[in-house]
């Protein structure tokens, strides 16, 4: 796996990091499909060598993946669109997002409030900092999904 690592990691790195990752299997049968070989570490990396248009291929392989997260944010901000913009839905369904958004970054900020105008006692800060960190998290997702984001993705 090292040496297939090694291969890819220049050309292609997000998929050299999902060789290093639980995901290694996944990664090992994409590249087998692209090179056309068994589905094994071993057979891939030979491909790779013998192959002079491997890099080539590592890189469209990479642009593909690329290409299925964007088509995943797209599919899923047009059914948001579409929702909201659709006489049929229900009021429901319009509200929940920016409903639950509203609410984490109220939280957010009664949280922030909080911890500013009063002492945390000593037994309750491990579970402040738990919550405020799931906050933080939460309050990131919903800027990046209502102003956009800056991924490697």
């Amino acid at each position: 796996m090292n040496e297939l690592l090694g291969l890819v990691k220049n050309i292609a790195p997000s998929i050299a990091t999902a060789l290093g990752s639980p995901l290694a299997g996944m990664a090992v049968t994409a590249l087998a499909q692209r090179f056309g070989v068994e589905d094994e570490v071993e057979a891939v990396t030979k491909a790779i060598k013998a192959d002079p248009e491997a890099a080539i291929k590592l890189k469209q392989l990479e642009i593909d993946k690329f290409k299925a997260v964007l088509a995943d944010k797209d599919s899923a901000r047009s059914r948001e669109a579409t929702i909201a913009t659709s006489e049929k839905a229900p009021l429901l369904n319009k509200l929940i997002s920016p409903a639950l958004a509203l609410i984490v970054v109220t939280a957010w900020v009664g949280i922030q409030f909080t911890l500013i105008n009063s002492t945390v006692p000593q037994e309750m800060r491990e579970l402040v900092a738990r919550v405020l960190g799931t906050l933080d998290g939460a309050l990131m997702v919903i800027l990046s999904y209502y102003f956009g984001a800056s991924t490697k993705d």
